[in-house]
């Protein structure tokens, strides 16, 4: 079974609600219409009902199947703005505000996350990255125990004549620029548990860089080679090496003569950039050159799920991220 389709089967056996603050984009429409008509997710929208409410019905929703609230009128924004100034009046954040912080649907959003009135939430779709990461750690927040919150892409590779099939996570490529040796570590185990969760396989994790195995010397290679340490001295059953070229984490007989001592058992389903740059242009690469289907960015380390769109998606690549952030509140439940 193909990657997408295994997660769409397990949100389909256990739905969540979802909420989509940006209810009033048409892609955002079509994709909670699917959503739910195909018993993936309970869906809210934010949106004003007056239009979103018309829009769905002639998308051939029922009346009601998809849930609406009005962000700047909904009946309990007083108690979402005292729960907005708890979080942030350490931050300077005034009582009058948080009344006007909350009718922000992505702030608000978040915050009906926190509060456990959804499981998670999607946008992204009209807002930038920046605004929508900055709603989920501000009023989310990290997950206990997690020191830094990234992001992965999911690469479907599914196409019959691919060289290699099934599903890989690429990170970090859409969140932490320059990561830290303690960071890098953060990363690579946070894919690890995500690759698990989605891929419903063991992880096996690249540190990727120009080197393998000290072919190379250079100052930018002691922050992977610690990142590695950090990541075995805590998870040793984990399968990861590094730092190691993509084709010799690729290909098992490059593999064996770049790095004969490598601990992964086969090809690698996790990949860790050195820094962002590598990581947005290599999944772009591979979806632009290579066919592959790239859902996210998708974040890891929230407390509970909260993800990102392009402002060019889909409504596709709207039901797939909705379908993803499923399956993350199902490995937090």
């Amino acid at each position: 079974m193909k990657p997408l389709d295994r997660i769409l089967e397990a949100c389909h056996a256990a739905p969540r609600h979802i909420l989509l603050p940006e209810g009033e984009d048409p892609r955002i429409q079509a994709a909670a219409v699917q959503a739910v008509a195909r018993g993936l997710a309970r869906i809210t929208l934010l949106g004003d009902p007056a239009r979103v409410g018309p829009a769905l019905v002639a998308l051939g929703a029922a009346p009601g199947a998809v849930a609406v609230i009005d962000p700047a009128r909904a009946p309990d924004l007083e108690t979402l703005a005292a729960e907005c100034h708890r979080l942030r009046a350490a931050r300077g954040v005034t009582p009058d505000q948080a009344r006007d912080l909350v009718r922000d649907p992505l702030v608000q959003a978040a915050l009906r996350v926190r509060l456990g009135q959804a499981d998670g939430t999607v946008g992204g779709a009209v807002a930038t990255t920046a605004d929508t990461v900055r709603a989920a750690l501000q009023f989310i927040g990290r997950a206990p125990g997690i020191n830094t919150v990234s992001s992965f892409f999911l690469m479907l590779s599914c196409a019959k004549d691919a060289p290699i099939k099934g599903g890989m996570v690429f990170a970090d490529c859409g969140l932490v620029i320059t990561p830290t040796a303690a960071e890098l570590a953060d990363i690579a185990r946070a894919s690890a548990a995500s690759a698990r969760a989605l891929l419903n396989e063991p992880p096996r994790v690249a540190l990727l860089s120009f080197s393998t195995a000290g072919s190379a010397e250079h100052d930018s290679l002691a922050r992977i080679r610690e990142a590695l340490e950090r990541v075995r001295t805590a998870e040793p059953d984990l399968e990861i090496d590094g730092e190691i070229q993509f084709d010799a984490a690729i290909d098992d007989a490059i593999r064996s003569r770049k790095a004969p001592g490598s601990r992964l058992s086969g090809r690698p389903n996790v990949f860790v950039f050195p820094d962002l740059a590598s990581g947005n242009i290599g999944y772009k690469i591979a979806q632009r050159l290579g066919g592959l289907t790239a859902i996210g960015p998708v974040l890891q380390g929230l407390n509970r799920p909260a993800n990102d769109l392009s402002r060019g998606c889909s409504a596709e690549d709207v039901l797939a991220v909705i379908a993803v952030t499923s399956a993350q509140c199902r490995d937090a439940a």
